[in-house]
């Protein structure tokens, strides 16, 4: 079974420290995924996933009322939730041109 990450960053941004650990642990079966196409929303992604950073808003006021913080997530583990779990799962997908 694997889970994709769209539309519930704000439930990992609130706890982060519980968020981090279940990453950690099920690295192997979680995808990126976008329920929309929406390149103003990836920055928040990726800030909450890669950086330490704390207490900032969410990009839509409708669905958090709470703050978030980064998860600060080791490199493999984020290589594994941006393509490398989608490059094992997904047949025709390219192989090659990704970062080692």
């Amino acid at each position: 079974m694997f889970y994709d990450v769209s539309a519930v960053l704000y439930d990992f941004g609130r706890q982060p420290r519980a968020a981090r650990e279940f990453f950690i642990k099920y690295q192997d079966r979680i995808l990126y995924g976008k329920d929309s196409y929406a390149p103003t929303e990836f920055p928040y992604y990726w800030r909450v996933f890669e950086t330490t950073d704390e207490y900032f808003d969410y990009y839509r006021d409708y669905h958090a009322f709470w703050k978030l913080y980064g998860m600060d997530l080791p490199d493999g583990v984020l290589k594994k939730l941006y393509y490398q779990n989608a490059l094992r799962v997904t047949p025709g997908l390219p192989q090659a041109g990704w970062p080692q």
